[in-house]
């Protein structure tokens, strides 16, 4: 059996600069795994449902979202049902997962960030409690790498949120650093930007890290689905000779 192919699908965004940053991330990660596929759940396409109906053949699906919301849960599951597509495997978000953390402190580290300084992850935020429970599972893991004080914040949808959380931690005397838990630049990474923090980690974006731990995602979703065929193999009367 040929390598299923790798769907990658994100939540999408009108900002140029952040459609670029996901096309060259499944550029990286091709270059690991082979041909990949970019889908978007929002504001632009193609949609899942368009790029699975154009693919033949086993797909491993990996949502590149770093919470598991509304989109992942549902929107995921619909596009795939609306494709027709019948082997199809979805793999864990990216998000929340140790190595984004070590992501995280390189970033913070880039900017000048030490050990003891302030630092607030912020969220692009949901409704969803699923996802916001994602976030502080994030903040847990990145208290945990760097031995600081990490505080959530979120930038749209969640409280506190990052442009008021900042000022107020910033008035105590201590130094505050965000991390930035966007995948790709934005609105949202704009209004980070603007938060009056002493510095704003990069997007994790086309770090290492993150090319590796949607290499080792796929990785994992072609285990399951050889898993699933050597099982089918076995399972399958044998017909003997005509």
């Amino acid at each position: 059996m040929s390598d299923p192919r790798l769907v990658l699908v994100a939540h999408g965004t009108r900002n140029p600069a952040g459609v670029e940053v996901i096309a060259a991330l499944a550029d990286a990660v091709a270059s690991h795994v082979g041909p990949v596929r970019v889908a978007f759940v929002d504001v632009l396409g193609p949609t899942p449902s368009e790029v699975l109906r154009d693919v033949d053949g086993p797909v491993v699906v990996v949502p590149a979202f770093l919470a598991s919301g509304y989109h992942v849960h549902a929107d995921v599951p619909r596009e795939i049902a609306e494709s027709g597509h019948d082997d199809v495997h979805v793999t864990r978000a990216l998000g929340p997962d140790l190595d984004l953390a070590r992501v995280l402190r390189d970033r913070l580290e880039q900017i000048g960030w030490t050990t003891g300084d302030r630092i607030v992850l912020a969220a692009a935020g949901s409704s969803d409690v699923r996802a916001l429970d994602d976030v502080h599972t994030a903040a847990d893991q990145l208290a945990a790498v760097t031995g600081s004080a990490v505080t959530v914040a979120y930038v749209a949808t969640g409280e506190p949120r990052a442009a008021d959380l900042v000022p107020t931690l910033k008035a105590t005397g201590e130094k505050v650093f965000v991390a930035s838990y966007l995948l790709a630049p934005g609105l949202f990474h704009t209004r980070l930007q603007s938060a009056g923090a002493d510095g704003v980690t990069e997007p994790l974006g086309l770090h290492g890290g993150v090319v590796q731990l949607l290499v080792d995602r796929y990785r994992e979703g072609v285990d399951v689905i050889s898993a699933a065929a050597a099982r089918s193999r076995r399972e399958r009367p044998d017909s003997g000779p005509q």
